[in-house]
């Protein structure tokens, strides 16, 4: 039977009630949102508004003062490492270095470790073994698959160090593909993008939503986000001050402001 509006598939990830401290700073304040199975969801706000706060919690980087984070109905406990492995991959606003001799064996490593990571159905041990092994043999041809999905395929011989800062933002996000999630967290994924890019960056995130993941994208340019999402968060001072279509978040006022004072030093707190 097909997952209805209300089942815990199709609510895909719930954020409830989230806090976070920073001894008396509030950073996020009882921060709440759904990014549903299926679809694309935006988290905007000014600088220092909290989301990136907001997306380490969801991530498992850090851990909230208060507030839950579930997935498909069941509670997400445990760091970053086993919430990779319960299916959420976070792209970040800084990405790191890739940590490869080419950005292929960047993007194969991360399938590899997938590959070994992940449950291989089987009647048997040995049966799931070689199914865990052939994965891990296939991982380069995932690579080369992803580097093509994302665009930058002409890159994969070139040396991880010494590619452009969009192509290791995009490579980035390959890797986090290369995990299969069932949730996407891309923290500015825009940034430093050239116009081409950022164009097939939306029409691959609208692909993945069609494909059943929950992508949630969080940025501070209020124009890209609300051109890609189904729905938009705005927050503002680490609270969710408006929630809903793009049209409507168009004609919020709050939104408007919030978008407003995303240049003004009174917007920004310490916290990202």
């Amino acid at each position: 039977m097909a997952p209805t509006a209300s089942s815990p598939t199709a609510q895909g990830l719930l954020v409830s009630d989230v806090t976070v401290r920073f001894g008396a700073l509030t950073a996020v304040d009882r921060a709440a949102l759904t990014a549903p199975a299926g679809a694309v969801t935006g988290l905007i706000g000014p600088d220092g508004a909290g989301k990136t706060t907001l997306c380490d919690v969801i991530s498992g980087l850090r851990r909230p003062s208060e507030g839950t984070v579930r997935l498909a109905g069941a509670d997400l406990t445990g760091g970053a490492r086993e919430r990779a492995r319960r299916g959420v991959a976070r792209t970040f606003e800084r990405p790191g270095p890739l940590g490869a001799a080419t950005v292929r064996d960047a993007v194969r490593a991360a399938a590899a470790r997938h590959a070994a990571a992940r449950e291989h159905p089987g009647r048997t041990a040995r049966d799931r073994w070689r199914r865990r092994r052939a994965a891990r043999r296939d991982a380069a041809g995932r690579a080369d698959e992803l580097l093509a999905r994302v665009g930058i395929g002409e890159y994969a011989r070139r040396s991880a160090r010494a590619v452009p800062p969009d192509v290791a933002r995009l490579a980035e996000l390959a890797r986090a593909l290369a995990a299969d999630p069932s949730v996407l967290l891309l923290d500015e994924p825009w940034t430093g993008l050239p116009e081409r890019r950022r164009r097939s960056l939306e029409v691959l995130l609208r692909d993945l939503a069609a494909e059943g993941l929950a992508v949630l994208v969080a940025g501070q340019d209020l124009e890209p986000v609300l051109g890609v999402c189904d729905v938009v968060h705005v927050l503002d001072g680490g609270r969710v001050v408006a929630s809903g279509p793009p049209a409507e978040i168009r004609a919020d006022a709050r939104a408007r402001g919030v978008h407003r004072s995303a240049g003004a030093p009174e917007a920004r707190l310490t916290a990202r």
